[in-house]
């Protein structure tokens, strides 16, 4: 039997002092988030004044109830939701299969691709070229437009390539294609069953990508309905907003200056609850599959 060495006053001394810095650390992460939720339950005035620091004060729903009045909310969910699964399977597809070749040492030509792959990254079209072809495509205005032009990304195509050369042995696949195994059987049946890590990782980037992203939508959807979430937070913002010229007393400017102080916090909050509420199923598979996808890139 195994037994535990006893602890000097050195190892427990410093057990304590990595305990207070990860304590510390923490705080300073949580405590941001933690303060905007407070901030959007409480009296937005107090918020500005600095009274609010631990606990809510002057407890309003104000921001909540007027940002889910705007039936264009519900909307912005379905459409964000559409957008992040459909992009998320269209972005692993191509991806994964994209990598695959890419990771093994018969492929012929692997170099080429790989290099054409990386000039990518340094050197774009632009947003006009970019915008052109898309219309030319006829993809304005569609849901094509949101998932097709951002589906491969060159960072992601080559974390998933080290992640097959590090964790498949090439000693696999020999033995399958001695049992009379094909290179598409062999793909579905044993590769993809063994990248879990990193097809978690691939879906989890894009559905961030997609949840936080807006200027696509701004640049090809003109169709209102066709809106994602942030999109429809940043019109109920910008309509909570005084606008300039207008003939109101200082009363109303006053009462309007604080809704939108309410809105803007609780935009925070509804837009970042359902990423928060889905990173812990997949944490795991997202450090596992970041480390291993990014040693040896």
């Amino acid at each position: 039997m195994f037994r535990t060495k006893k602890k000097n006053i050195e190892d427990k001394l410093f057990d304590l002092i990595s305990y207070l810095f990860l304590i510390l650390f923490a705080l300073i992460i949580l405590y941001p988030l933690y303060l905007i939720v407070v901030a959007s339950v409480s009296d937005p005035n107090m918020v500005s004044n600095g009274q609010v620091w631990y606990f809510p004060k002057g407890f309003t729903l104000e921001g909540y109830k007027r940002i889910f009045e705007d039936n264009s909310i519900l909307l912005g969910y379905m459409n964000t939701i559409i957008y992040a699964g459909l992009g998320a399977i269209i972005s692993v597809a191509m991806t994964v299969s994209g990598a695959y070749p890419l990771s093994r040492k018969d492929f012929y030509g692997k170099n080429f691709f790989m290099a054409i792959f990386v000039f990518t990254m340094f050197f774009g079209g632009g947003l006009i070229p970019t915008y052109l072809l898309v219309k030319s495509l006829g993809m304005l205005d569609t849901v094509w437009a949101m998932v097709i032009p951002g589906a491969v990304s060159v960072w992601n195509l080559i974390i998933t390539r080290t992640f097959f050369q590090t964790n498949i042995p090439e000693e696999l696949r020999e033995a399958a294609f001695i049992d009379g195994c094909s290179d598409f059987r062999y793909f579905i049946k044993i590769i993809l069953p063994l990248s879990k890590p990193i097809i978690s990782v691939l879906a989890l980037f894009v559905i961030v990508g997609q949840w936080n992203g807006y200027f696509d939508a701004l640049i090809y959807l003109s169709n209102e309905k066709k809106y994602p979430l942030q999109l429809v937070l940043r019109n109920i913002l910008i309509q909570a907003e005084p606008q300039l010229g207008m003939m109101i007393d200082v009363d109303t400017l006053a009462a309007k200056l604080k809704v939108r102080e309410l809105i803007k916090y609780s935009a925070i909050i509804v837009s970042s609850v359902p990423l928060l509420v889905i990173y812990p199923f997949i944490q795991k598979y997202f450090v596992k599959g970041v480390m291993i996808g990014s040693i040896k890139g």
